[in-house]
């Protein structure tokens, strides 16, 4: 018997929109949540662009209509966990602006010699010295962050180098594990829910990736919804080797 959410965690490409059409049931998902008036969280691992960023991005090209405030980063889970350790202000990135203004704007302070953290993310900008940097910085103290694990990004031209990559390469050349923040990691789950002031058993987490968006679930007690309008496949149902708590093809099918 399905439980009656209090609220919804929900992932973005391949859930909502795939690339740069939009997925109509999962538009008319987001509206009916809206006349319910029931709380959701779009939770992400892209930390590239900031919440406010991609409200404009939901509404200018796919006339979904969100509060930034309902937009929750990578960048975002990122800066409460720093936050939230108390070990220092001071931090070198590796990143876009998603991710360095967001942090420099919650109060932290650019340092390359001596930082508190060294945050590894998704840069298209990357060159061997910030590599270098954030080597000996980790050598030097510095607590080692990983965005998110995801090694490859789909985009038009195929399979690009993600975060998960760089954050390889830094683990590589330091021998040191990073903590890691986004999905499937306890860390952004953990930091949603505090957003959402709501509890593990009171949500449930959409998405269309089984090794991101249910493996969320899976991984930290909370309900998953797979929805097969994205990355895993309906053929590919049989073989998950821990199924999701529901499955649907479209999000048309889910009753709230």
């Amino acid at each position: 018997m399905k439980k009656d959410y209090q609220g919804y965690l929900i992932d973005l490409d391949g859930t909502i929109y795939l690339g740069k059409e939009v997925i109509p049931a999962g538009k008319r998902f987001v509206e009916r949540l809206q006349e319910l008036k029931l709380p959701f969280l779009f939770v992400t691992n892209n930390t590239t662009k900031t919440p406010e960023a991609v409200a404009n991005r939901l509404a200018q090209e796919f006339d979904i209509h969100v509060s930034a405030k309902t937009v929750y980063t990578a960048s975002l889970a990122t800066i409460d966990y720093m936050k939230e350790q108390g070990k220092g202000n001071r931090v070198f990135v590796i990143g876009e602006s998603g991710l360095v203004d967001l942090i420099l704007s919650a109060g932290f302070e650019w340092d390359e010699e001596q930082p508190d953290y060294v945050v590894v993310g998704l840069d298209t900008d990357i060159h061997y010295e910030k590599f270098a940097t954030a080597a000996l910085c980790i050598r030097n103290g510095a607590t080692f962050i990983g965005t998110n694990p995801d090694k490859s990004i789909p985009t038009e031209r195929g399979l690009l180098p993600g975060a998960g990559s760089f954050v390889s390469l830094v683990q590589t050349a330091t021998q040191q594990d990073p903590i890691m923040i986004g999905k499937p990691n306890d860390i952004i789950m953990n930091e949603a829910l505090k957003v959402m002031n709501l509890d593990k058993e009171s949500v449930i987490m959409v998405g269309d990736n089984y090794e991101t968006d249910i493996q969320s679930g899976l991984k930290n007690g909370i309900d998953s919804l797979l929805v097969l309008s994205g990355f895993t496949s309906k053929s590919a149902v049989e073989s998950l080797p821990e199924k999701p708590t529901y499955i649907v093809e479209s999000l048309d099918e889910w009753d709230f």
